[in-house]
């Protein structure tokens, strides 16, 4: 579904935002047996899985500070994609920051209300992204995975944007990355999954379009049981947004939110056949 390769346009990064980076730490190293370390001098970390980053985390630093989820999509030149969706009606709420040897993001908005950031790919020997700010560390991006896949728990696994306005959406992040799509086949529900530009049809979606009234790109995190990690985080103050619910072909989902309300999904994959 996802690839880890640096495609333009693909998921390359997440980052969180958080009020307070030490109980965020606790609250999803016991949901995913993540382990946080030690913030560099600008506040910011990583969570680690076995020793690799698997996402970032920072304090809330814009005008209207929203703890969240941020999806960071690869770019060629996040200058140039962030003046191409100001042109087609976004807005670019942190314009690119750069620094030496690091990479440069942008954050920015689509003209449904979908908060995402853009990410260059950085050197061979420049640090890893970090979350709506400057860097501290070296990590890998995560290696996203699903379709079926069995991913790792607490693994980006799926990358979905809810919007009113699915046709408006389409344009945008087509004229954006140049992304294709193509009608989900799941029985019954109207999704749209999207591909890369450069991608054959042997290269899986890398994110799902879903009309909802609810607004914003949600991150899904493999879990190997759902129904036991929604009790866990609702036993440690988070939210059930949606229960875990079978979806025909792909698994169990939950939608969830942190307790500082940023929101996440849950995803049980069906096992592969």
């Amino acid at each position: 579904m996802v690839s880890s390769d640096f495609r333009p346009g693909s998921p390359s990064w997440i980052g969180l935002g958080s009020p307070d980076l030490a109980e965020s730490g606790l609250f999803y190293g016991s949901v995913f047996g993540w382990e946080l370390g030690p913030p560099g001098p600008d506040g910011y970390g990583f969570f680690r899985s076995a020793g690799r980053a698997v996402a970032g985390v920072g304090p809330l630093t814009e005008a209207e500070p929203m703890p969240a989820w941020t999806v960071h999509f690869a770019a060629a030149d996040a200058a140039e994609v962030a003046a191409a969706a100001e042109r087609s009606g976004g807005t670019v709420r942190v314009g690119p920051a750069e620094e030496p040897g690091r990479a440069r993001t942008a954050q920015l908005t689509d003209p449904t209300g979908g908060r995402f950031a853009v990410r260059e790919a950085p050197g061979p020997e420049a640090p890893g992204p970090e979350t709506d700010g400057p860097e501290t560390d070296g990590p890998e991006a995560p290696e996203p995975e699903t379709d079926g896949a069995e991913a790792a728990p607490g693994v980006l696994c799926w990358a979905e944007l809810h919007t009113s306005d699915v046709p408006g959406a389409l344009r945008f992040y087509r004229g954006l990355f140049g992304w294709r799509s193509r009608s989900s086949d799941v029985p019954g529900v109207e999704y749209t999954v999207l591909r890369p530009a450069d991608g054959g049809e042997e290269f899986g979606g890398i994110a799902g379009v879903h009309p909802r009234v609810d607004v914003g790109w949600l991150v899904h995190f493999a879990v190997a049981d759902a129904l036991l990690a929604t009790d866990e985080v609702r036993r440690l103050g988070g939210s059930v947004l949606v229960p875990p619910e079978q979806v025909p072909t792909v698994g169990r989902i939950a939608v969830l939110a942190d307790p500082f309300g940023a929101q996440f999904a849950l995803l049980e994959p069906e096992p592969r056949r």
